[in-house]
């Protein structure tokens, strides 16, 4: 039901430096702001892929409302709907659990291949809260991608201060996956409004 990439390289990742997007969350649905930040991250760094990693759970978030992975794997792949965005449960046959861990464990896995983790800029804001979240921007280039009311104070808060020195202006972004870590950028053109938060509370309402 899923394309998925494994640790051991298949479906056409065999194929050395390929510049891989990787997009983490719950997924608890998929929606068309997920897909808009990826076909965004494929066209404004230049790369070829984009995988959405589907958290079995996230640490961070409650157990309750959490639809099954299964569903949120499925619902995941028809909202992606393109050759270059993969859907996969890569944590769970990682062993993973923390984003550190699982970009650390690709990375000694697939050395060939040039990773940029992705994220909106909300997660910029809360990602100090994070394990090991400054492992995060050592391991592998970071874009974050604009949500609305987030830019301005994602970018005066703790984590934007702290790699403040590393920031690559937006013009430079199609070479980010190329920089030694910590690179980061930031994308402002991305605001879109939707959320998988907005979504559930449309259904319960509903």
């Amino acid at each position: 039901m899923t394309d998925k990439p494994s640790a051991g390289c298949g479906n056409g990742t065999r194929r050395p430096g390929l510049k891989i997007g990787l997009l983490g969350g719950s997924f608890n649905p998929a929606h068309d702001g997920h897909r808009h930040i990826s076909l965004l991250a494929l066209k404004r760094l230049g790369l070829d892929q984009v995988w959405w990693l589907v958290s079995p759970q996230n640490p961070l978030k409650s157990t309750s409302g959490m639809a099954p992975l299964r569903q949120r794997l499925a619902d995941a792949q028809a909202t992606a709907n393109h050759p270059r965005i993969r859907v996969t449960d890569l944590e769970i046959r990682l062993g993973t659990r923390f984003t550190a861990d699982t970009l650390t464990t690709l990375r000694r896995r697939l050395p060939a291949h040039r990773f940029v983790w992705l994220m909106g800029a909300d997660n910029l804001t809360q990602i100090p809260a994070w394990k090991r979240w400054t492992d995060i921007f050592t391991t592998v280039p970071v874009a974050v991608f604009n949500r609305p009311d987030y830019g301005y104070r994602a970018l005066a808060g703790c984590a934007a201060a702290r790699f403040g020195p590393y920031r690559v202006k937006q013009q430079a972004a199609r070479d980010l996956a190329s920089l030694p870590p910590p690179a980061w950028t930031f994308v402002w053109e991305s605001d879109h409004p939707e959320s998988a938060t907005a979504i559930r509370g449309r259904a319960a309402r509903a």
